[in-house]
């Protein structure tokens, strides 16, 4: 199945901590999220819209191992899945779970 989700407008800038969905064009976004590292604001005129933040935990995001960098073939993940980053990136780093919770009023 090809599910895609429609753009956001954006109201928040891609900063540290921010959490936002990849995509290739307009209205292709599918399940591929990444967090912010650091201030990537450069993407925000590029249609990537924030849609979440890291409130808690940061200290264990600065842990996750970097050394890959951007290296791992998007269209390998897309095709081999796991399998690709497991045998290709054998210290990558994996969220086995988030919370998502209520923003504050």
């Amino acid at each position: 199945m090809n599910a895609r989700i429609n753009d956001d407008p954006r109201k928040q800038s891609n900063t540290r901590g921010f959490v936002t969905f990849a995509f290739v064009n307009a209205n292709s976004r599918a399940t591929q999220v990444f967090i912010n590292f650091s201030d990537n604001s450069y993407l925000d005129e590029l249609g990537f819209s924030p849609f979440g933040k890291v409130t808690k935990g940061l200290d264990v995001l600065d842990a996750i191992y970097s050394n890959y960098g951007e290296t791992p073939d998007q269209n390998r993940i897309q095709m081999e899945g796991n399998a690709y980053l497991e045998k290709a990136f054998p210290n990558l780093d994996y969220i086995k779970s988030a919370t998502i919770v209520a923003p504050a009023k």
